[in-house]
């Protein structure tokens, strides 16, 4: 019988080689079982009405639930808060029947306790080969972090609804607490980032009213950094919210997924599920990531209904990035965003701005200033970095008067020029 099973084995197979074949495989089973049951965020899969057939241990203790109360007996809007049925119903259900996927979306599940949990859910219908649907893979990631961001949300409309009826009383105390408003949705001071040079301006068309414009500048890995600027629609405390609303979520999505137009989208469903009982409220945009390299930084942005960002190169030249055909952030369920990519090199400054730069008014005759007036001012200017860049544009608006009527935000990026090493002198 030895005998036989050496030679069935083959000549080229080592004894007890099956046996350790059998081995392993049972291990790699048992470790996509743990990875699965053990994994950082939820997984369920249901079928197509919805009935959970399988989930995850993860998932599990986050509802404070056994898999005996869950799998054949619930179905996933179970799971959901009131208000997470009713989306799903109306919304989340029907573009996943349309699309067969749907990402990022911003639920609420709520525990065995009644607890309430934020999560952000990413839905895929699996189909046979014939293509017909067969059941729904679902994953659910942990989104507690944006309750803090919540909470600054609701205190940052207090405020500004606060500082709306102490206008009706005193008008000057109402313009001080406006401009403390409007520094808080900006950042104090922009972050140093190796390898790149920072700049920027705000620029408040009246004292009167909060304006809607925003930027920002912040890391999202030891290597990697984003970018944004953008200009809500209206003023006052409204657009105030929510421009507080857009940077909270551009943020948060950002941290998730940080690819450009995947972020644009995140803020597109935010502000269109949020903004659709008759106060329609929208944004333009451009979010963008930096990589810097030696030498020279990677840059990949997204636009949605924004002017395109202008480019001063090293040698004094001056163009536009194109990034035509993205749509305005919030007004439809669905947007398409345009994106771009460059690398900025020693001496490149990359510059943002809000429309209230190429629309204000000019001359005798009161015309636009335009985006060809703005090339070739920036154009006719030596390349010396960022904040000269900035400088020179703050001059250029105090100069317009009251010509400019709209509030105007700057950021500018640029990959700094070596400082030549002055050559060592002969001490002899």
């Amino acid at each position: 019988m030895m005998c036989r099973t050496d030679e069935a084995r083959g000549p080229d197979r080592e004894p007890g080689a099956d046996a350790t074949d059998v081995v392993f495989t049972s291990l790699l089973e048992d470790s996509a079982e743990e990875l699965y049951e053990q994994a950082p965020c939820g997984y369920v899969s249901t079928m197509m009405d919805g009935t959970i057939a399988k989930i995850n241990a993860t998932l599990l203790e986050w509802l404070g639930l056994e898999r005996g109360q869950v799998v054949g007996r619930m179905r996933f809007t179970d799971l959901l808060t009131v208000g997470g049925k009713l989306y799903h119903e109306t919304h989340f259900a029907p573009m996943l029947q349309m699309n067969g996927e749907i990402s990022g979306v911003a639920l609420d599940i709520k525990s065995a306790g009644g607890q309430r949990m934020p999560v952000l859910v990413t839905s895929r219908v699996k189909t046979s080969d014939t293509g017909e649907p067969m059941l729904i893979r679902t994953t659910v990631f942990d989104a507690r972090d944006r309750r803090s961001y919540e909470k600054e949300l609701l205190r940052g409309r207090k405020a500004a609804e606060e500082a709306r009826l102490q206008a009706e009383a005193d008008r000057e105390r109402l313009q001080e607490a406006l401009a403390v408003l409007q520094q808080n949705l900006l950042p104090a001071t922009l972050p140093a980032v190796p390898g790149l040079e920072a700049g920027s301006y705000y620029h408040t068309a009246s004292p009167d009213l909060l304006g809607g414009d925003f930027y920002d500048l912040f890391p999202l890995d030891g290597e990697r950094w984003a970018f944004f600027l953008g200009d809500v629609c209206g003023k006052g405390p409204q657009a105030a919210a929510v421009t507080s609303l857009t940077r909270y979520t551009l943020r948060a999505a950002a941290m998730h997924d940080p690819e450009p137009v995947n972020v644009l989208t995140t803020l597109n469903t935010v502000l269109h599920e949020r903004y659709t009982s008759g106060d329609t409220r929208y944004c333009t945009a451009i979010f963008g990531t930096l990589h810097p390299l030696e030498g020279e930084v990677e840059v990949r942005l997204a636009s949605g209904g924004h002017p395109s960002a202008l480019i001063q190169r090293a040698d004094g030249s001056a163009d536009y990035l194109p990034t035509p055909g993205g749509m305005l952030i919030g007004v439809l369920p669905k947007a398409e965003f345009a994106t771009a990519r460059t690398r900025l090199l020693a001496g490149d400054t990359l510059l943002l701005y809000t429309d209230g730069l190429t629309e204000a008014r000019t001359g005798p005759e009161r015309e636009l200033y335009g985006e060809d007036a703005l090339r070739a001012f920036t154009a006719g200017r030596r390349p010396a970095g960022p904040q000269a860049l900035i400088d020179a544009l703050s001059k250029l608006i105090a100069g317009f008067g009251d010509g400019l009527d709209d509030d105007t935000a700057l950021l500018a990026l640029g990959v700094p020029t070596p400082v030549p090493t002055p050559a060592s002198e002969d001490l002899r």
